[in-house]
């Protein structure tokens, strides 16, 4: 017998599959209580993640505690709680209950209970059980698809004057700039949600703001100590969580970063990776076709950037007639684009071309918009997908 309360192991309290013919009806009802009590009310997720926050599961076996030295009333009840989530959390564990129960359900019949609607309880209850781990399963690979993925740039720091740079950069020595970050899953055809993961641009791109900082204007002599910089389809946030572990280091120590995307579970995903790396950016929808330009967009850019952002023919033309209505009148816009020459993104790097060497609604001062230098970028060996073969580099601003 259990103690009330006080659910046991899979391993130690299920019978053996053989003595099933010679069960009876206390043992079976009483081993499927206790599956029930220790599964069902818990999602094994929920418990999974608990656990390894409190460092109290390893490899499914719970880890040793350090004794404090005094004990509290409700310590024993800590402490219980702690060894059932980490029970909960055993893959060992679990899929010997898994193979019991669907043993069980196949052999029912071979149960020695005289009542048939007791053999449907013992199915009921055992399907129930086996419902709770497809249910925490489905969990699982809902939380797996976000992918943990880490990015090392090395900051070139040695273009800042020494009597500009914060104190962390006092030396001429390259700065490792790191980015930890959940790429989400693509899981559909939609090209509104593609920002739910990492693309080669983005890579490339933060690479090279870090390496060559002067080249992109992210001095503090051409900046000031609090621009405004904005990244429009920021997807993971990438560019603009190095751009704030980057930006104190060149001197630049008060700058104002926002990242924008449209598609709700983007965004959803970028405020995520903003809470994880600690990173003083906002984060804020903008829909290019009609933007809002509200707090925090109410004020003009010093820096435009965006990487791999136009996925229709239409969208290249929104996005100039945006960027006209954010950038200030001696900002400049970097816009990185993925070179893909076969497939039905093939004729998207032309529209971004076509549209900003037609005029765009001119801005107040009567300027316009329109490519001032454009500059290929070799694809880098491991990064990007297998249909892009390059980058096009185009620095935009006013004429």
């Amino acid at each position: 017998m259990r103690p009330a309360g006080h659910p046991l192991s899979p391993t130690s309290s299920l019978p053996p599959l053989r003595s099933l013919p010679t069960l009876t009806k206390e043992r079976i009802f009483s081993a499927l209580e206790n599956l029930h009590e220790l599964y069902c009310p818990v999602s094994l997720s929920r418990a999974i993640e608990s656990q390894l926050e409190l460092g109290k599961v390893h490899d499914g076996l719970p880890a040793r505690q350090l004794d404090s030295g005094y004990v509290s009333e409700n310590e024993d009840d800590i402490d219980l709680e702690g060894a059932l989530d980490a029970l909960r959390a055993d893959n060992f564990e679990r899929n010997f209950a898994i193979r019991w129960l669907t043993t069980l359900i196949a052999r029912v019949e071979e149960l020695p209970l005289n009542e048939e609607d007791e053999r449907e309880r013992v199915v009921d209850k055992a399907s129930y059980v086996l419902a709770s781990f497809a249910k925490a399963a489905e969990e699982d690979e809902e939380e797996d698809s976000r992918l943990t993925r880490e990015f090392s740039f090395m900051l070139s720091p040695s273009d800042t004057p020494d009597f500009l740079k914060s104190p962390e950069s006092d030396t001429n020595e390259k700065i490792k700039i790191d980015v930890r970050l959940h790429d989400g899953s693509h899981t559909t055809t939609d090209h509104t949600d593609v920002g739910l993961q990492s693309w080669g641009a983005s890579i490339v791109f933060s690479d090279l703001l870090c390496a060559s900082p002067a080249r992109f204007g992210l001095t503090r002599s051409t900046l000031g100590s609090s621009p405004r910089i904005i990244e429009l389809g920021a997807g993971t946030g990438l560019v603009s969580l190095a751009l704030d572990k980057a930006l104190p280091h060149l001197g630049i120590s008060d700058a104002t970063l926002i990242a924008t995307d449209y598609h709700p579970a983007v965004l959803a995903n970028l405020r995520s990776n903003i809470a994880l790396t600690r990173a003083s950016v906002k984060a804020c929808a903008l829909d290019w076709s009609d933007p809002i330009l509200e707090a925090p967009l109410d004020a003009p850019a010093d820096v435009l950037v965006a990487t791999d952002v136009v996925y229709a023919l239409e969208h290249a033309v929104w996005l100039r007639d945006c960027a006209t209505r954010l950038l200030g009148p001696g900002g400049i816009f970097w816009l990185m684009m993925t070179v893909r020459p076969n497939g039905r993104f093939e004729a998207v790097i032309d529209s971004v071309e076509k549209a900003f060497l037609r005029a765009s609604p001119d801005a107040a001062d009567g300027r316009h918009l329109t490519i001032l230098a454009v500059e290929n970028v070799a694809k880098r060996r491991g990064v990007g997908r297998g249909d892009e073969s390059g980058y096009k580099l185009f620095r935009i601003g006013w004429a």
